[in-house]
């Protein structure tokens, strides 16, 4: 199938990004603390500006099997609101609660909801299910003990974009398989990447050298997060592969020009056929990561504000009635 161009606002992103990175080392050549300060200076122009919350705290949460940093952005006075935990991208290996402060806030200021970025931790230094366990301690703290965040811990969605879309379907799919399956209220996934198997079709087409997120970058991203061949074939790493039974409502943000776009594609397909309830919405002329290109461009800022809305319309999601509150 013919895709349609790109979108000129997207592409000034995908062309600012490569030649920040043309400055700098390869950073799949370099170490891993190395590429991630390269990383951080190229992303740092597009983090800039946006909403102002009424508080932004971090924390550093102890949890059985290690200690997670906590970015929590409040956008207005009020108590007591639905929560999203957010999952940054960056192939299990970059990015990090600083890049993707913009667009929590973004979020934040569209749903009303307080958002927490999670600072989990990284690959190869810690590979799969180091970071997956620990987001889901933390999921677990925040229903359970989190009281003093004055959030509504009936009310917990959780996303993320590329990798921390992943990890955010494989939370909720841990949780159920623990026997907690209504923590999780909900589901923000941004492009996903489910799988490390990719159709040749999708890799013709979408990720070739130069594509903002190509084949052998997947490759390197997976080769970094599992352990060996054995991880391709658990659910919770490979999540296109797990049963969807019991899933929260999930919508899928997809990025035409993607390599992973099939994946979603398939996973919605997936969750619907289980009897879930699983929404697609196709961004034409978008690319992987083009939410981050908000500071320029119309078509992310629509996606990301109609994804808040969807949230915030979710009966899950929403705020309770008042004489049902009241009672």
């Amino acid at each position: 199938m013919t895709a349609s161009p790109i979108d000129p606002e997207i592409q000034l992103f995908v062309d600012g990004i490569a030649a920040a990175y043309a400055r700098h080392a390869d950073v799949m050549t370099v170490s891993p603390p190395e590429a991630r300060t390269i990383v951080e200076l190229v992303r740092q122009p597009w983090r800039e500006g946006g909403p102002v919350m009424h508080e932004t705290e971090e924390r550093t949460i102890a949890l059985p099997d290690g200690a997670i940093r906590a970015r929590i952005h409040r956008p207005m006075a009020r108590r007591g609101g639905a929560v999203l935990i957010y999952l940054h991208g960056g192939g299990y290996t970059f990015f990090s609660i600083d890049t993707h402060d913009r667009l929590m806030r973004e979020y934040a200021a569209l749903s009303g909801m307080t958002v927490i970025g999670l600072a989990y931790p990284l690959s190869p230094e810690a590979k799969f299910p180091q970071a997956l366990h620990r987001i889901a301690a933390f999921v677990e703290w925040l229903a359970s003990d989190a009281s003093d965040l004055d959030v509504d811990r009936d009310r917990i969605a959780i996303g993320g974009d590329s990798a921390g879309g992943n990890l955010s379907l494989a939370t909720a799919l841990l949780l159920r398989d623990l026997g907690e399956p209504g923590l999780i209220k909900a589901l923000l996934l941004n492009y996903p990447g489910l799988s490390p198997e990719k159709s040749p079709e999708a890799v013709a087409q979408f990720g070739g050298e130069g594509a903002i997120l190509s084949a052998s970058e997947a490759e390197f991203f997976w080769g970094n997060y599992l352990r060996g061949p054995k991880d391709w074939h658990d659910p919770l790493a490979n999540t296109l592969i797990a049963d969807p039974a019991g899933l929260p409502p999930a919508l899928f943000v997809v990025a035409e020009h993607d390599l992973l776009a099939e994946q979603s594609e398939a996973m919605a397909a997936r969750i619907a056929a289980a009897g879930g309830e699983a929404e697609l919405r196709v961004y034409h002329g978008a690319v992987h990561g083009f939410v981050e290109a908000m500071s320029v461009s119309a078509l992310a800022r629509r996606a990301i504000a109609e994804s808040a809305q969807w949230l915030a319309a979710l009966p899950a999601m929403a705020d309770p009635q008042p004489e049902i509150a009241a009672r």
